[in-house]
């Protein structure tokens, strides 16, 4: 009977992981200090582990149960069988019945862990050691279950059976430290230290935390320069690549991949010398680099592990973030790089150092002056906000107001609030450029400046709530102005419409015998997780809507954020034409969008294609029918 080998054994495992796992603490020791409320996040880990991240994992059911099966039956069967070394439960055959029932799931697991690497294994899948991963679940788990079958029946335990129980269960320990299991312990400890606890239980945190300015050193620039439990939450990828098929950059054939981009960041943490072997797909047309890292050695530039146009080709969307079943922020650490290229070194790709330029010089982005803002709503008398006004809602107008294009949509949203009998006024000459593009690229001082200017302003006028029809600048003021003094209950054009219509204050007519399909912008729909709005104005106008293969919190990327457009990294297609083409697939004759950046990138696609309107727009030309207009003049409407 194994009353004392097989107990035993799995106490060395767990001394042998446990060795493991410290040995890669001491390199998350390297990083700074980190505020973490540990009694608070190790209780509330069974939460997480069970319902935040298993509804990622739960998106693709195969996997969901490969997991169920496997770790639970793991961790069950092991931590039972450990318990073996108590004299009474050692020699109870009904105990051994028990801990043999556990293997036998997570046998169960460990076959369909198997059968997603053979006999071909998914492009996403990284290889390498990964693929020992089933061998080795495979060996302990039979071991295990033939070792407590046995002990259960009374026969005596195999030395063959001990030995390879023995050899897999300890290279499973090992690698809990320095292989494929190593998101087993980093993972658990990374939702305890979660940097953004605020994640979880269902609740939404996607500010960008702000930057002592006055500090020696800004931004990222070294493996030591990240927070120690960023540098564990790098350790946590399973390098399942789910976020790598979520990248719009990857997709379009850009030099980024995020699974690669969180292992180079591992990687970085090795002594200096070359990285260790990574065997998942590639930086697609990946530039070249030394890949040494070290404690204090530079991230980023070709003699180091990440080449600049991999940091550039990112667009913020979030959906690497999104999809990660561990909860890693690939962002964070993108802007946390992004922010010492562009603050201590001025390393920023020139069209977006000309744009930041102008942002500083002149307080917008591209130059323009600020009184020229309003000039879209010429001929319309909207009310300016002077110091001391007060409306009921003040209408943020963004960076696109300048844009002719942009323009229509503003003047569809002016139309319709008149219409509705809205008090509402704008800043005028007042309203600063919001800060996103320059947050975004890394000027966190002129994002800082922005923002506290714009609240300063803000602090001078009455107004009840901000209406925005750009969900950056609604992003901006809603979750990232607080931290600058600046609370206000923000809402998008299109939310703001939905319940104008759902009151009766916007009686609309019906656009029938027309199809849609919605594109939903990133900094809406999975930054501030509004998706249903679009939608219900969409269906209340009488439209046919139909879905494209990614929507929602979940849709495709236009190409347009996080300065992509300024960055302009190659790669083999274009973002929005990706993004249409899953447009054109609907069969859909328009292309509702929301949000002045999705617009331009998405009319930007040449060849045949659905026509684009905002929301906004098609707002009106229902109101325009339900006011009697002919549908002919309410689409000419549109175009003035």
């Amino acid at each position: 009977m194994p009353a004392f080998g097989f107990p035993l054994l799995v106490w060395l495992m767990a001394a042998v992981a446990a060795a493991a796992v410290a040995g890669r603490a001491l390199r998350w020791q390297w990083g700074r200090p980190a505020r973490v409320d540990w009694w608070a996040g190790l209780r509330a880990v069974p939460r997480r582990y069970l319902v935040d991240v298993h509804h990622v994992v739960a998106r693709d059911s195969q996997a969901a149960r490969m997991h169920m099966l496997a770790a639970g039956g793991l961790l069950a069967g092991s931590g039972l069988a450990a318990l073996g070394v108590i004299p009474p439960l050692g020699a109870s055959r009904l105990w051994w019945a028990v801990v043999a029932l556990a293997f036998a799931v997570m046998l169960a697991g460990a076959f369909l862990v198997g059968a997603r690497r053979f006999p071909v294994r998914p492009a996403r899948l990284s290889g390498g050691r990964f693929q020992l991963l089933p061998v080795l679940l495979l060996g302990y788990g039979l071991g295990g279950f033939c070792l407590a079958a046995g002990a259960a029946a009374g026969l005596p335990a195999g030395r063959a059976v001990l030995a390879v129980t023995a050899g897999c269960g300890l290279a499973l320990a090992w690698f809990t430290g320095k292989g494929p299991m190593r998101h087993a312990a980093a993972g658990t400890l990374h939702l305890a230290a979660h940097p953004r606890p605020a994640r979880f239980a269902g609740q939404r945190d996607v500010a960008l935390q702000p930057v002592d300015l006055n500090a020696e050193r800004l931004g990222v620039e070294t493996p030591a320069d990240f927070a120690w439990n960023r540098l564990l939450g790098f350790d946590a990828c399973v390098q399942c690549g789910r976020c790598e098929t979520a990248c719009p950059a990857f997709a379009a054939g850009q030099p980024l991949n995020p699974k690669r981009l969180i292992q180079d960041l591992v990687a970085a943490l090795e002594p200096p010398g070359p990285a260790p072997a990574y065997a998942g797909s590639p930086y697609p047309n990946a530039r070249p680099v030394a890949g040494r890292g070290g404690r204090h050695a530079p991230i980023i530039g070709a003699g180091a592990m990440i080449h600049p146009d991999t940091l550039w080709s990112c667009t913020t969307c979030r959906a690497c973030v999104a999809e990660c079943p561990m909860m890693i922020e690939h962002v964070d650490a993108v802007i946390d790089l992004r922010r010492h290229q562009t603050l201590m070194l001025g390393a920023v790709p020139e069209k977006a150092a000309a744009r930041l330029d102008d942002l500083r010089d002149t307080d917008e982005a591209n130059g323009h002056g600020l009184a020229a803002r309003a000039d879209f709503a010429a001929g319309l008398d909207v009310p300016v906000l002077a110091p001391g006004g007060r409306a009921d809602v003040l209408l943020w107008l963004g960076e696109g107001a300048y844009d002719l294009r942009y323009g229509r949509t503003l003047r569809a949203l002016v139309r319709l609030l008149r219409a509705a009998g809205v008090d509402f006024a704008i800043l005028g000459a007042a309203e600063k450029d919001c800060g996103d593009i320059a947050r975004r690229l890394g000027d966190e001082a002129t994002f800082a400046r922005l923002a506290r200017e714009n609240v300063a302003t803000l602090a001078g006028v009455g107004f009840s709530r901000i209406l925005t029809a750009d969900p950056h600048a609604l992003n901006s003021l809603r979750n990232d102005y607080p931290a600058f003094g600046g609370r206000y209950e923000v809402w998008h054009h299109t939310a703001f419409l939905d319940a104008l219509v759902a009151e009766g204050r916007l009686a609309v007519g019906a656009l029938s015998g027309q199809t849609v399909t919605y594109h939903d912008p990133c900094y809406l729909g999975r930054y501030n997780g509004e998706v249903e709005a679009p939608r219900r104005l969409l269906d209340a106008l009488g439209l046919a809507r139909t879905e494209m293969a990614r929507s929602g919190a979940r849709a495709l990327c236009c190409g347009g954020g996080g300065g992509a457009p300024l960055s302009d990294v190659a790669g083999d297609r274009r973002i929005p034409d990706l993004r249409m083409e899953q447009a054109r697939a609907t069969g859909a004759a328009l292309l509702a969008v929301a949000c002045p950046g999705c617009t331009a990138m998405l009319e930007g696609v040449t060849g045949a294609r659905p026509e684009v309107r905002d929301v906004a727009e098609l707002v009106l030309a229902a109101w325009e029918a339900g006011q009697g207009a002919p549908a002919k003049r309410a689409a000419l409407e549109l175009q003035a």
